[in-house]
């Protein structure tokens, strides 16, 4: 497991890279929601109500930050965070 520190404009992310079988899963939290790579389920996180989004076709913590927001749950959405917009983007409202 690696856990990194990410430095953007508005606080620091934690960054959570697990290497699985044949692709690493991927999770970037900021203080009040997290971007997730295509591993994990937006589906749950609704269920929750958490501000979460999703990436997909990542393998990085940098290619998380450029992806597109591919699926975003109704509380991200009510932090202005919108489908097309990049991962870093959306961790930059999530402070």
């Amino acid at each position: 497991m690696i856990i990194e520190q990410i430095a953007l404009e508005n606080g620091t992310a934690l960054g959570l890279k697990f290497d699985m079988q044949n692709a690493p899963l991927l999770v970037i939290k900021a203080d009040k929601g997290f971007v997730m790579c295509g591993y994990l389920d937006i589906g749950t996180s609704e269920v929750f109500g958490d501000v979460a989004v999703r990436v997909r076709g990542v393998s990085s913590f940098e290619d998380m930050l450029n992806a597109q927001v591919v699926d975003a749950t109704q509380s991200a959405k009510e932090l202005e965070i919108v489908i097309g917009m990049s991962g870093k983007d959306a961790l930059e409202r999530m402070f």
